[in-house]
Protein backbone atom coordinates (compact mmCIF):
# COMPACT_ATOMS: atom_id res chain seq x y z
CA UNK A 1 0.00 0.00 0.00
CA UNK A 2 2.87 2.16 0.33
CA UNK A 3 4.47 1.77 -2.70
CA UNK A 4 0.71 2.67 -4.43
CA UNK A 5 0.81 5.59 -2.26
CA UNK A 6 3.99 6.70 -3.03
CA UNK A 7 3.15 6.33 -7.23
CA UNK A 8 -0.19 8.15 -6.87
CA UNK A 9 2.12 11.39 -5.29
CA UNK A 10 4.60 10.85 -8.06
CA UNK A 11 3.25 14.23 -10.21
CA UNK A 12 3.12 14.00 -14.01
CA UNK A 13 5.11 17.13 -15.21
CA UNK A 14 3.85 16.30 -18.89
CA UNK A 15 0.01 17.54 -18.28
CA UNK A 16 0.41 20.81 -20.15
CA UNK A 17 0.84 19.23 -23.30
CA UNK A 18 -2.80 18.58 -23.57
CA UNK A 19 -3.60 21.88 -22.72
CA UNK A 20 -0.96 23.17 -24.96
CA UNK A 21 -2.11 20.74 -28.14
CA UNK A 22 -5.91 22.10 -27.45
CA UNK A 23 -4.66 25.94 -27.68
CA UNK A 24 -2.78 24.90 -30.60
CA UNK A 25 -5.97 23.17 -32.24
CA UNK A 26 -8.08 25.97 -31.38
CA UNK A 27 -5.98 28.67 -33.06
CA UNK A 28 -5.57 26.42 -36.14
CA UNK A 29 -9.20 26.19 -36.03
CA UNK A 30 -9.67 30.39 -36.09
CA UNK A 31 -7.09 31.00 -38.91
CA UNK A 32 -8.69 28.26 -41.12
CA UNK A 33 -12.24 30.10 -40.18
CA UNK A 34 -10.88 33.41 -40.90
CA UNK A 35 -9.37 32.63 -43.83
CA UNK A 36 -11.99 30.79 -44.91
CA UNK A 37 -14.26 34.64 -44.21
CA UNK A 38 -11.56 36.61 -46.35
CA UNK A 39 -11.89 34.24 -49.53
CA UNK A 40 -15.57 34.73 -50.64
CA UNK A 41 -16.89 32.20 -53.24
CA UNK A 42 -18.77 34.55 -55.76
CA UNK A 43 -20.57 31.59 -56.91
CA UNK A 44 -21.94 30.26 -54.17
CA UNK A 45 -22.41 34.33 -52.77
CA UNK A 46 -24.93 34.43 -55.70
CA UNK A 47 -26.91 31.36 -55.32
CA UNK A 48 -27.38 32.67 -51.84
CA UNK A 49 -28.51 36.17 -52.87
CA UNK A 50 -30.89 34.81 -55.36
CA UNK A 51 -31.92 32.75 -53.05
CA UNK A 52 -33.11 35.34 -50.78
CA UNK A 53 -34.62 37.80 -53.34
CA UNK A 54 -36.28 34.52 -54.52
CA UNK A 55 -37.97 34.01 -50.90
CA UNK A 56 -38.77 37.19 -50.16
CA UNK A 57 -40.38 37.99 -53.20
CA UNK A 58 -42.49 34.46 -53.29
CA UNK A 59 -40.93 33.09 -56.10
CA UNK A 60 -41.59 29.72 -57.19
CA UNK A 61 -38.72 26.37 -56.07
CA UNK A 62 -37.90 24.17 -58.09
CA UNK A 63 -38.64 20.46 -58.16
CA UNK A 64 -36.10 19.33 -55.61
CA UNK A 65 -37.46 22.33 -53.28
CA UNK A 66 -33.99 23.51 -51.76
CA UNK A 67 -33.31 26.10 -53.65
CA UNK A 68 -35.04 28.58 -55.52
CA UNK A 69 -34.78 29.06 -59.44
CA UNK A 70 -34.33 32.45 -60.04
CA UNK A 71 -34.52 33.31 -63.89
CA UNK A 72 -32.62 36.13 -64.26
CA UNK A 73 -34.37 39.09 -66.38
CA UNK A 74 -32.83 39.18 -69.77
CA UNK A 75 -31.13 42.57 -70.44
CA UNK A 76 -32.38 43.88 -73.72
CA UNK A 77 -30.15 44.33 -76.62
CA UNK A 78 -29.90 47.79 -78.30
CA UNK A 79 -30.79 47.41 -81.47
CA UNK A 80 -30.72 50.19 -84.39
CA UNK A 81 -34.75 50.78 -85.09
CA UNK A 82 -36.40 50.00 -88.26
CA UNK A 83 -36.80 53.48 -88.61
CA UNK A 84 -33.40 54.32 -88.16
CA UNK A 85 -32.44 51.88 -91.20
CA UNK A 86 -34.74 53.54 -93.19
CA UNK A 87 -33.68 57.34 -92.84
CA UNK A 88 -30.26 56.51 -93.42
CA UNK A 89 -30.68 56.25 -97.00
CA UNK A 90 -32.65 59.17 -97.22
CA UNK A 91 -29.65 61.06 -94.73
CA UNK A 92 -27.31 59.70 -97.34
CA UNK A 93 -29.16 61.46 -100.37
CA UNK A 94 -30.27 64.65 -98.32
CA UNK A 95 -25.88 65.33 -97.53
CA UNK A 96 -24.84 64.95 -100.71
CA UNK A 97 -27.46 67.84 -101.68
CA UNK A 98 -25.91 69.99 -99.11
CA UNK A 99 -22.85 69.67 -100.66
CA UNK A 100 -23.97 70.38 -104.54
CA UNK A 101 -26.21 73.38 -102.12
CA UNK A 102 -22.55 74.43 -100.67
CA UNK A 103 -20.59 74.66 -104.25
CA UNK A 104 -23.07 76.51 -105.77
CA UNK A 105 -23.48 79.06 -103.30
CA UNK A 106 -19.58 79.03 -103.52
CA UNK A 107 -19.92 79.89 -107.10
CA UNK A 108 -22.49 82.51 -106.60
CA UNK A 109 -20.53 84.26 -103.53
CA UNK A 110 -17.03 83.49 -104.95
CA UNK A 111 -15.85 87.40 -105.17
CA UNK A 112 -16.91 87.83 -101.72
CA UNK A 113 -15.77 84.52 -100.44
CA UNK A 114 -12.25 85.86 -101.43
CA UNK A 115 -12.55 88.86 -99.87
CA UNK A 116 -13.41 87.46 -96.63
CA UNK A 117 -16.54 88.97 -96.48
CA UNK A 118 -18.81 85.58 -97.20
CA UNK A 119 -18.04 82.43 -95.41
CA UNK A 120 -19.79 79.11 -96.19
CA UNK A 121 -19.76 76.47 -93.26
CA UNK A 122 -20.61 72.91 -93.78
CA UNK A 123 -21.94 71.48 -90.25
CA UNK A 124 -24.20 68.64 -88.98
CA UNK A 125 -26.97 70.61 -89.62
CA UNK A 126 -26.72 71.25 -92.98
CA UNK A 127 -24.91 74.32 -94.76
CA UNK A 128 -24.75 78.11 -92.75
CA UNK A 129 -23.98 81.11 -94.74
CA UNK A 130 -22.12 83.69 -93.01
CA UNK A 131 -22.37 87.10 -94.41
CA UNK A 132 -20.66 90.43 -92.69
CA UNK A 133 -23.44 92.98 -92.36
CA UNK A 134 -21.08 95.71 -93.56
CA UNK A 135 -21.48 94.21 -97.34
CA UNK A 136 -25.37 93.98 -95.68
CA UNK A 137 -26.22 96.98 -94.68
CA UNK A 138 -25.59 100.65 -94.13
CA UNK A 139 -24.62 101.04 -90.55
CA UNK A 140 -27.61 101.03 -88.12
CA UNK A 141 -30.09 100.81 -90.87
CA UNK A 142 -32.04 97.21 -92.09
CA UNK A 143 -32.37 98.08 -95.86
CA UNK A 144 -30.24 95.72 -98.27
CA UNK A 145 -27.46 97.45 -99.81
CA UNK A 146 -28.02 97.16 -104.10
CA UNK A 147 -25.13 95.24 -104.89
CA UNK A 148 -25.65 92.68 -102.36
CA UNK A 149 -29.31 92.59 -103.16
CA UNK A 150 -28.54 90.85 -106.57
CA UNK A 151 -26.13 87.92 -104.90
CA UNK A 152 -28.60 87.09 -102.40
CA UNK A 153 -31.45 87.51 -105.24
CA UNK A 154 -29.53 84.61 -107.15
CA UNK A 155 -29.08 82.51 -103.52
CA UNK A 156 -32.48 83.03 -103.38
CA UNK A 157 -33.67 81.51 -106.63
CA UNK A 158 -30.97 78.70 -106.12
CA UNK A 159 -32.71 77.65 -102.99
CA UNK A 160 -36.18 77.94 -104.17
CA UNK A 161 -36.09 74.23 -106.10
CA UNK A 162 -34.45 72.60 -102.71
CA UNK A 163 -37.36 71.71 -99.75
CA UNK A 164 -34.82 72.32 -96.87
CA UNK A 165 -35.90 74.69 -93.77
CA UNK A 166 -34.37 77.92 -93.75
CA UNK A 167 -33.56 79.75 -90.69
CA UNK A 168 -31.95 83.53 -90.75
CA UNK A 169 -30.06 84.62 -87.89
CA UNK A 170 -29.23 88.52 -87.25
CA UNK A 171 -26.16 89.11 -84.90
CA UNK A 172 -25.12 92.54 -83.65
CA UNK A 173 -22.15 93.46 -81.66
CA UNK A 174 -22.09 94.84 -78.29
CA UNK A 175 -22.39 98.51 -78.71
CA UNK A 176 -26.02 99.43 -77.64
CA UNK A 177 -28.42 101.20 -80.18
CA UNK A 178 -31.53 103.28 -79.07
CA UNK A 179 -33.36 105.51 -81.46
CA UNK A 180 -36.96 105.82 -82.54
CA UNK A 181 -36.55 102.99 -84.90
CA UNK A 182 -34.36 100.15 -83.54
CA UNK A 183 -35.13 100.72 -79.50
CA UNK A 184 -31.92 98.00 -78.88
CA UNK A 185 -29.58 95.45 -80.31
CA UNK A 186 -32.62 92.83 -80.49
CA UNK A 187 -35.01 95.33 -82.91
CA UNK A 188 -32.29 95.75 -85.40
CA UNK A 189 -31.03 91.69 -85.69
CA UNK A 190 -33.96 90.80 -85.70
CA UNK A 191 -35.43 93.34 -88.55
CA UNK A 192 -32.27 92.41 -90.62
CA UNK A 193 -33.10 88.99 -90.22
CA UNK A 194 -36.63 89.72 -91.65
CA UNK A 195 -35.85 91.65 -94.19
CA UNK A 196 -33.14 88.96 -95.93
CA UNK A 197 -36.47 86.74 -95.15
CA UNK A 198 -38.57 89.05 -96.76
CA UNK A 199 -36.46 89.10 -100.02
CA UNK A 200 -36.28 85.13 -100.24
CA UNK A 201 -39.88 85.34 -100.11
CA UNK A 202 -40.14 87.14 -102.93
CA UNK A 203 -38.24 85.32 -104.97
CA UNK A 204 -40.53 82.20 -104.36
CA UNK A 205 -39.67 80.37 -101.28
CA UNK A 206 -42.34 79.01 -99.50
CA UNK A 207 -42.90 81.41 -96.10
CA UNK A 208 -43.55 77.99 -94.40
CA UNK A 209 -39.71 76.78 -94.57
CA UNK A 210 -38.43 80.48 -93.48
CA UNK A 211 -37.69 81.55 -90.39
CA UNK A 212 -36.31 84.42 -89.16
CA UNK A 213 -34.32 85.18 -85.73
CA UNK A 214 -32.72 87.87 -84.51
CA UNK A 215 -30.13 87.35 -81.40
CA UNK A 216 -28.49 90.51 -80.94
CA UNK A 217 -25.07 90.48 -79.06
CA UNK A 218 -25.94 87.18 -77.49
CA UNK A 219 -24.07 84.59 -79.81
CA UNK A 220 -20.48 85.89 -80.51
CA UNK A 221 -18.24 84.56 -82.31
CA UNK A 222 -15.43 86.76 -81.51
CA UNK A 223 -14.46 88.98 -78.32
CA UNK A 224 -15.98 92.24 -78.73
CA UNK A 225 -12.80 93.74 -77.09
CA UNK A 226 -11.34 94.79 -80.55
CA UNK A 227 -13.10 96.54 -83.60
CA UNK A 228 -12.10 93.53 -85.98
CA UNK A 229 -14.03 91.24 -83.02
CA UNK A 230 -17.16 93.51 -83.32
CA UNK A 231 -16.97 93.79 -87.26
CA UNK A 232 -16.92 89.67 -86.81
CA UNK A 233 -19.59 89.38 -84.57
CA UNK A 234 -22.19 91.79 -86.83
CA UNK A 235 -23.35 89.60 -89.44
CA UNK A 236 -26.42 87.53 -90.76
CA UNK A 237 -26.17 83.58 -90.97
CA UNK A 238 -28.76 81.68 -93.28
CA UNK A 239 -28.66 78.04 -92.18
CA UNK A 240 -30.18 75.80 -94.70
CA UNK A 241 -31.16 72.89 -92.52
CA UNK A 242 -31.55 68.89 -93.73
CA UNK A 243 -32.30 67.44 -90.61
CA UNK A 244 -35.09 64.90 -90.48
CA UNK A 245 -37.90 65.95 -88.90
CA UNK A 246 -38.47 63.53 -85.96
CA UNK A 247 -42.10 62.32 -84.54
CA UNK A 248 -43.17 63.83 -81.55
CA UNK A 249 -44.12 62.19 -78.68
CA UNK A 250 -46.62 64.50 -75.94
CA UNK A 251 -46.10 64.05 -72.53
CA UNK A 252 -48.82 63.52 -70.43
CA UNK A 253 -49.75 63.39 -66.69
CA UNK A 254 -48.73 60.47 -64.64
CA UNK A 255 -51.07 57.92 -64.81
CA UNK A 256 -52.05 58.92 -68.47
CA UNK A 257 -50.40 56.89 -71.56
CA UNK A 258 -48.01 58.67 -73.80
CA UNK A 259 -48.99 58.29 -77.57
CA UNK A 260 -46.82 59.46 -80.25
CA UNK A 261 -48.39 62.42 -82.33
CA UNK A 262 -48.09 64.76 -85.29
CA UNK A 263 -44.80 66.90 -84.49
CA UNK A 264 -45.72 70.48 -83.38
CA UNK A 265 -45.10 72.94 -86.17
CA UNK A 266 -43.43 76.15 -85.51
CA UNK A 267 -46.06 79.20 -86.43
CA UNK A 268 -44.17 81.44 -89.44
CA UNK A 269 -42.39 84.40 -88.22
CA UNK A 270 -44.34 87.38 -88.84
CA UNK A 271 -42.77 89.87 -91.18
CA UNK A 272 -41.94 93.00 -90.04
CA UNK A 273 -41.74 96.29 -92.22
CA UNK A 274 -38.13 97.06 -92.63
CA UNK A 275 -37.68 101.16 -92.33
CA UNK A 276 -37.76 103.08 -94.80
CA UNK A 277 -35.82 106.10 -93.42
CA UNK A 278 -33.12 106.04 -90.74
CA UNK A 279 -32.17 108.27 -87.98
CA UNK A 280 -29.57 109.22 -86.24
CA UNK A 281 -27.73 105.95 -85.79
CA UNK A 282 -24.53 104.41 -83.60
CA UNK A 283 -21.56 104.29 -85.71
CA UNK A 284 -20.34 100.75 -87.31
CA UNK A 285 -23.76 98.72 -86.28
Amino acid sequence: MARRKREDEHDNHERWLVSYADFITLLFAFFVVMYALSSVNEGKYRILSDSMVSAFRNIPVNSVGQIPLVVPTPVPVQKASLASKTQEPVRQKQREKMRNIARDILEVMAPLVEQGKVRVLETSRGVTIEINDSILFAPGQALIQPPLARAMQSVAEMLVATDFPITIEGHTDDVPISNAQFPSNWELSAVRATTVLRLFTAAGIAPTRLTAIGYADTRPVEPNALADGRARNRRVSILIDSAIPEQATEVKLQGQESSPGAAPTEAPPVAVPAPQSAGAETANR
